[in-house]
């Protein structure tokens, strides 16, 4: 009996043993158990051909395989594309300088409720620091925390939008970075008025529509530009 069983042993040892290729894994039982096959997302495979016809299965595999999204899935929307992709500009002085000459406000609209929008992120998330009005006055400066933040209306009145993009985005002095407070969309939408307070704090008026009127001091080109 130990004489089979040593002769078993050593075919097993033989035939497992005969593989030259030094990346294969050797036999393996069941792969498919722990290493799935590659599958496409829109290809339908189709039933083995074997078992249905290779009619069947090739009819088969011109037809998509995925399957509708579930209840309450949010699909992708292009329109969103520039709020979504990856900031291009470095935390150096050299990103933030080409933020101030190069960066744009992606917003295809600035109305009402955008810049109503903004002043309400502006509330919940700046005013501590910068106060209310812009003034560098919030409640950690009057408090004694933090000195010295720059007003809207004075220092900071000419920051660019890009400047302020990246500072929102990485941080900058003492001011810390916004990004996990605020998504893309929303630090452009309280930059928007944020340009408010860097212009004195009055929001301009509107129409029925909520579109910006034109100023009396601003030329038709502005108003134009900032209702489109």
């Amino acid at each position: 009996m130990n004489i089979v069983l040593t002769a078993v042993a050593a075919g097993l040892v033989a035939t497992t043993g005969c593989i030259n290729d030094p990346d294969s894994p050797g036999l393996e039982y069941m792969p498919d158990m722990y290493r799935s096959p590659a599958i496409e997302a829109y290809v339908d495979y189709g039933q083995d051909p074997y078992q249905v016809g290779e009619e069947t299965a090739r009819a088969q595999r011109m037809v998509q395989s995925a399957r509708k999204p579930v209840a309450g899935t949010i699909r992708f929307n292009p329109s969103e594309i520039d709020f979504i992709m990856p900031y291009a500009y470095a935390n150096t002085v050299e990103g933030y300088e080409a933020a101030g000459m190069n960066l744009k406000s992606p917003l295809s609209r600035i109305g009402q409720a955008e810049l109503e929008e903004g002043k309400e992120i502006y509330t919940l998330m700046c005013t501590q620091c910068h106060g209310e009005g812009g003034k560098g006055d919030g409640a950690l400066s009057r408090n004694g925390h933090i000195q010295g933040i720059p007003s809207y209306s004075d220092k900071l009145k000419d920051l660019p939008e890009g400047k302020m993009y990246h500072t929102l985005t990485y941080g900058k002095g003492l001011m810390g970075s916004h990004a996990s407070q605020l998504s893309q969309k929303d630090r452009w939408l309280v930059i928007e008025y944020i340009k408010v307070l860097q212009n004195g704090g009055d929001m301009p008026e509107f129409d029925d529509n909520g579109n910006v009127v034109k100023p009396a001091d601003t030329d038709s080109e502005d108003a134009m530009a900032m209702n489109n």
